[in-house]
């Protein structure tokens, strides 16, 4: 048992959840926004829906951040091992 790793991952607590929720949030509520502006409003950015776009990347973004915190997961080592010892 030397060479693996005890413990467990620290699941919903990896900042990198909490950050691609708040991306999603935003993402999801800027794209809506995008969305069902008005043509008047995507014409004074130069004909390009900067909301709509701005909102996918934030989505994009929240997905790079959920897929990294899946697959490479911060391992919170065990009581036992943190606190223990030799005796």
């Amino acid at each position: 048992m030397a060479g693996r790793s005890s413990g467990h991952t620290a699941g919903a607590f990896d900042i990198r959840t909490v950050i691609a929720l708040l991306f999603a949030i935003y993402g999801v509520v800027i794209a809506i926004v995008g969305v069902v502006q008005p043509q008047a409003e995507i014409d004074k950015s130069a004909g390009v829906n900067i909301n709509l776009w701005a909102g996918i990347g934030m989505l994009v973004f929240a997905v790079v951040f959920v897929a990294w915190a899946r697959l490479r997961p911060i391992v919170v080592p065990d009581e036992a091992e943190r606190g223990a010892s030799p005796e």
